[in-house]
């Protein structure tokens, strides 16, 4: 693939401790997406806010638009933290939000961010859409989108798309491959529902893997993994 969108799931990123960051894991991340870019190509992240705030499950008491926006910067912090990662490994980096955060980061244009992806950075997208009741599945999708990305990788902390959820079902069983069509149909949660429809609206297909099995994204980059093949195809 010439250009992807990787999303990496906050939650994953915290490692076993389940809350902020695991170092060791972002330096894996960072060693694989160096890698991937060595060869040529172009890679934008988005990172969930998980470790930090997981919306309405962190607090039923805020209102819902100042609860998004706490995840939002959760976000933030994510892909401020990762892009300097990703430097100390010899990469350049961009983070763009949608939103002015003085000096942190970078407001958000298709320009400038095909801009710093064809000077061969690693770009991050933070802030989500910058507005509440979108979560970071939309922004993703609608990032991905706007760069003309030829996937979306989305790294979980589970390994792929199930019937139904294997945390608390053991007999859930894993697709290797499902049109989206059939995602919508059946509401499977790979990403929202909003996110979904525009995926299947902009033909925009996605691949569902485990962010911490062995060279997981190289593996999934170049077609040899165990995760969930998304697909566009018309049915």
């Amino acid at each position: 693939m010439k250009r992807i969108l990787l999303k990496l799931s906050g939650e994953a990123l915290s490692g076993d401790k389940g809350f902020g960051f695991d170092e060791a894991t972002c330096l894996e991340v960072g060693r694989q997406v160096k890698e991937i870019t060595d060869k040529g190509t172009q890679v934008a992240i988005v990172i969930g806010g998980g470790n930090f705030w997981r919306g309405r499950n962190s607090s039923r008491i805020i209102e819902r638009t100042k609860s998004d926006q706490i995840g939002m910067l959760g976000t933030v912090m994510n892909c401020i933290y990762v892009s300097e990662i990703f430097r100390t490994q010899g990469m350049k980096t961009e983070v763009f939000t949608p939103f002015t955060c003085g000096a942190f980061t970078k407001l958000f244009s298709k320009d400038e961010a095909m801009r710093a992806l064809a000077e061969g950075k690693v770009v991050f997208f933070a802030g989500g859409t910058g507005h509440p009741y979108f979560s970071t599945d939309t922004g993703t999708t609608l990032r991905a989108i706007e760069i003309e990305a030829d996937a979306i990788l989305l790294a979980k902390a589970i390994d792929g798309v199930y019937d139904k959820d294997p945390k608390v079902c053991p007999d859930a069983v894993k697709y290797d491959e499902i049109n989206i069509q059939e995602v919508v149909d059946k509401r499977l949660q790979v990403v929202d529902l909003t996110a979904t429809i525009m995926c299947l609206e902009n033909r925009m297909p996605m691949v569902v893997f485990g962010l911490n099995e062995k060279d997981s994204i190289i593996e999934t980059l170049y077609g040899e993994f165990n995760g969930t093949y998304v697909t566009v195809d018309e049915r």
